[in-house]
């Protein structure tokens, strides 16, 4: 049975979705947003995390390591991806624990007995599971696989996708699903570009795709400071799900819950010095698309 590579299973999630869920997160994801708060999911590979504050600079890691994947740079051990193989030495050997790992392959039957552990739970609350990540559909195979044993156990499935998928391999597994909470980011392709490192054409394309044949998608606008969170960007995305024919969207205000993260995996963060966004900072931003007919929501 094929494998995929995962790197987090939560429990009792309740903002994925309806109801009480079941978040399974797949990593690896086409888009370099600047703001991701699951840093650990972009790379599509076992990932080491390294824990500077923990480190006693032993350099057992570095001895340790067979294909030279670690050196060291002012009193820090940096850790090269490219060379990694994921074999761990450097993590076992370390006796503080300061080195960690994000990342591991499981088999579709180990994910379905997980999420079935609360099957109680999403019936008394309409919930079941979602698909996060990192982006799921970037390993079509497998989340085909998995979807289609859930689906088997009659659970609600729901995916948290950022769209930017081929329109082949979009429209072959977007049908599989309950929901699909659809990711909006900007409606200006540069700008799009500028803070995810891709162009959004294709998004807006599987978006109005999905949209035309009637599958369930709620978009959702992560508002990130100096990205899209002027009420200009309020006009322009309302503007766009307009035309899709999109009736109701949810806003993410930004948030700061994965900073930490980026220490971890020796990455810099860009947004690092910017507030927190709360519901009552974004009254005007959500009053632009409720003047247009479009439910929006928190």
């Amino acid at each position: 049975m094929e494998k995929g590579l995962i790197f987090n299973i939560q429990k009792f999630s309740i903002h994925d979705g309806p109801g009480i869920r079941t978040t399974v997160f797949f990593k690896g994801c086409p888009l370099k947003c600047k703001w991701c708060s699951n840093p650990e999911s972009q790379l599509h590979k076992l990932q080491i995390l390294y824990d500077f504050e923990k480190c006693v600079h032993c350099k057992k890691c570095l001895l340790n390591c067979p294909k030279q994947a670690i050196t060291e740079k002012e009193n820090h051990m940096i850790f090269n991806h490219d060379k990694c193989i994921g074999c761990l030495q450097c993590v076992n050997h370390c006796p503080t624990k300061a080195l960690s790992h994000e990342g591991y392959f499981k088999e579709i039957q180990e994910i379905v007995d997980v999420c079935m552990q609360d099957i109680d739970f999403y019936e008394e609350s309409n919930g079941g599971v979602t698909i996060s990540g990192g982006e799921g559909m970037a390993q079509p195979e497998f989340l085909e696989e998995l979807v289609l044993s859930l689906k088997e156990k009659n659970l609600h499935v729901a995916i948290e996708t950022t769209g930017y998928i081929q329109k082949e391999t979009f429209q072959k597994l977007a049908p599989l699903f309950d929901l699909l909470l659809f990711d909006v980011k900007h409606y200006n392709r540069l700008q799009h570009f500028e803070g995810t490192g891709v162009y959004n054409d294709l998004i807006v394309e599987n978006l109005q795709w999905a949209i035309q044949h009637q599958l369930n998608v709620l978009p959702r606008i992560p508002v990130i400071p100096d990205f899209n969170d002027s009420l200009e960007d309020a006009q322009g995305i309302s503007d766009l799900l307009k035309v899709s024919n999109i009736q109701k969207v949810q806003l993410l205000p930004f948030h700061q819950f994965g900073e930490k993260k980026y220490d971890l995996l020796n990455k810099e963060y860009s947004l690092k010095t910017y507030q927190a966004y709360h519901e009552e900072d974004l009254k005007d931003y959500q009053q632009i698309f409720l003047d247009k007919g479009i439910d929006c929501f928190f």
